[in-house]
């Protein structure tokens, strides 16, 4: 007996040290970004912008480019880790790819895209949708990447693996400066070591004749915390909007908020029971700015099964993307647009805006 003792006390030893050495290591690995960072920016940009100009703008949670209507997600209620082959993850980007140039979009926000992942075979899909889409449109634009997720994720079994994605801004006007402003993170260790570190990505357009700037504002806010990290970030965002509205910029934040706006009549979409939670922005709380969301389609789908093959009927849709913008921009449309989430697990949303005078 004494031996067997031992034995499961060795194991059990081996077993702690182990554990205790991988959390070592990912605590080693952690992905620190500063409070602000600066962004490198590439390419150029043929067209310049002025007030009185008209633009259009697209922002789109592309589910990083392995989220189309086969999948289902774990974190989500369904089974699957790894969503996509490389195949299918080429099928999704032409998919999307193909979409953004028939939307002939200025201004591109793109949410969940992959720089080097595991999960999405390693594709850099940042230049696989850049150079499609100039060969598809012959338009220039300026590229701005920011991390929003970088780390080794170990869970579950097999695992997650290896994650660097983030924020992705396109611009076919001059982009003078890009950052990366952090938000604050509402997990603790070590689960905040394998987790995402949110942040804006804020670039700047000069205009023509005029000290103001067109300032835009790509986001992807938490989604699986308590709460409290939703509002954190929005808090943290309603403020960096506003100051820059007081400069008199015009100011545009698009992007997935993983929120209901107050002011968007979203009862089409009712959360089911046991279903993601997703949390609540009060348009009051943004005095001043303009919340908007188009309701006619949903914005997004669970993951908790695939939609391909599935009956519509009593499948769970979201409204949680759209735009804030200031109000020296007028929108003179606002669309959803509805690709069946054959691509993603999101649709876009394309607004055309014009900078007043």
């Amino acid at each position: 007996m004494k031996k067997v003792l031992r034995v499961i006390g060795i194991v059990l030893l081996v077993l702690v040290l182990l554990l205790a050495a991988g959390l070592g290591v990912l605590t080693l690995m952690e992905y620190r970004p500063a409070d602000v960072e600066d962004v490198a920016l590439s390419g150029s940009a043929d067209r310049t912008a002025a007030p009185g100009d008209s633009l259009t703008l697209v922002s789109w949670n592309i589910g990083y480019g392995a989220l189309g209507d086969n999948a289902d997600f774990f974190m989500d209620g369904g089974h699957s880790v790894q969503t996509a082959d490389e195949a299918q993850v080429q099928a999704n980007l032409k998919g999307i790819t193909d979409k953004l140039a028939e939307m002939k979009p200025d201004i591109i926000f793109l949410q969940e895209i992959d720089a080097n992942s595991d999960r999405s075979h390693h594709v850099d899909e940042r230049q696989v949708i850049s150079d499609a889409l100039l060969q598809a449109t012959g338009v220039n634009r300026i590229t701005a990447f920011a991390n929003n997720f970088k780390a080794f994720v170990p869970y579950p079994l097999p695992p997650i693996g290896s994650v660097d994605s983030g924020l992705y801004t396109l611009s076919a006007l001059p982009v003078s400066t890009a950052a990366r402003v952090s938000l604050p993170v509402p997990f603790s260790w070590p689960i905040r070591t394998v987790n995402l570190k949110r942040c804006l990505l804020v670039t700047r357009v000069p205009l023509e004749n005029d000290s103001r700037e067109l300032v835009l504002v790509n986001l992807h806010l938490e989604a699986y915390d308590s709460g409290e990290g939703k509002i954190a970030q929005a808090r943290q965002l309603g403020s960096l909007l506003k100051a820059e509205e007081e400069k008199g910029n015009y100011v545009i934040a698009g992007g997935d908020f993983n929120q209901v706006f107050s002011n968007v009549d979203t009862s089409a979409y009712p959360t089911h029971t046991g279903m993601w939670q997703p949390g609540f922005i009060d348009a009051k709380d943004f005095e001043g700015l303009s919340l908007l969301m188009d309701n006619r389609v949903p914005t997004c789908r669970s993951l908790d099964k695939p939609l391909a093959g599935a009956s519509l009927e009593g499948f769970q849709f979201y409204m949680i993307d759209g735009f804030m913008i200031s109000p020296n921009v007028r929108v003179d449309a606002l669309e959803t647009v509805d690709t069946g989430f054959v691509s993603s697990d999101h649709n876009p949303v394309r607004m055309q805006i014009t900078l007043e005078k």
